[in-house]
């Protein structure tokens, strides 16, 4: 049985977002505006999550760094900057696997094979293209779906 989140706006495509786990404890999904100051309440809200239901003790600052990143490339990349589209954020809280994190957007997508490591070559003093190689350091689990446009993370 899958448990499903989220409810988008009519803009943000497709209806839920879903988890696979018949044991989560809490859950959170949020709809934001292409709006970098969006981004912070939502953060907050999730850290206030984590730490009352204790799904990730310890990890508050992996899951709250990826979190950032996750919605800010969601804003940044997947909206465009575009005022009129919204950004889908799913949390849940699963005692044996830790936080599970949804973001999705209605961009285009992207290959996440083809984001240049930041690591190598000129890409080191980049001003930029950092979010995912973050993401991926920080976070348990990472996978991207529906091409390149939802990231799925997992901190336990």
């Amino acid at each position: 049985m899958d448990n499903t989140l989220g409810q988008p706006s009519p803009k943000a495509g497709p209806t839920c977002i879903e988890f696979d786990s018949n044991d989560l404890l809490v859950r959170m999904d949020v709809t934001i505006p292409c709006d970098a100051k969006a981004v912070s309440p939502v953060v907050e809200s999730v850290i206030t999550l984590v730490k009352s239901m204790e799904c990730a003790a310890g990890n508050e600052f992996e899951i709250e760094t990826g979190l950032r990143e996750a919605l800010s490339n969601a804003i940044r990349h997947g909206c465009r900057d575009d005022r009129g589209r919204m950004v889908q954020c799913a949390v849940a809280c699963d005692q044996s696997r830790g936080v599970l994190i949804v973001v999705r957007d209605p961009g285009n997508g992207f290959d996440p094979a083809s984001v240049a490591s930041p690591l190598s070559g000129e890409n080191v003093f980049s001003h930029h293209g950092r979010g995912i190689y973050l993401i991926n350091q920080l976070m348990d689990q990472v996978t991207f779906a529906r091409g390149g446009t939802e990231i799925r993370m997992r901190k336990g």
